[in-house]
């Protein structure tokens, strides 16, 4: 019973989405190729209708940012990838992979949003 609810309120939380989408910040054409190529080394690992992935797909979206997103419960690799790599089962997950190689793997809707508000706002 629990699953069946969550699945009515997972496609009512998509069809919310879509009618009401943000519209992304307008850039020149030069400062969006410089965020795309700062926004290349970000990866979401995500579940299509996770309200919390929906917050953070929202936000990605109001800011005009080019950002992978990895759908953990469809694909068994990027599942195991988050697993290796984060250590926990959770998302929304924001992988970072900084100049220097090293990799951060930030948990939390709130705390993504505002790393990235912080960065591409």
């Amino acid at each position: 019973m629990m699953k069946l609810i969550r699945q009515i309120l997972g496609k009512i939380i998509l069809l919310l989405d879509r009618l009401f989408s943000p519209k992304p910040i307008e850039r020149s054409p030069e400062e969006q190729i410089k965020v795309d190529r700062l926004t290349s080394n970000l990866v979401v690992y995500q579940f299509e209708a996770c309200p919390f992935c929906v917050k953070v797909r929202r936000a990605i979206k109001k800011l005009g940012l080019k950002i992978e997103l990895r759908d953990v419960l469809n694909e068994p690799k990027y599942e195991e990838e988050l697993m290796q790599g984060g250590k926990e089962y959770q998302v929304p997950c924001l992988r970072v992979t900084h100049d220097d190689g090293r990799v951060q793997w930030m948990y939390e809707s709130s705390d993504i949003i505002d790393y990235l508000n912080k960065r591409f706002a």
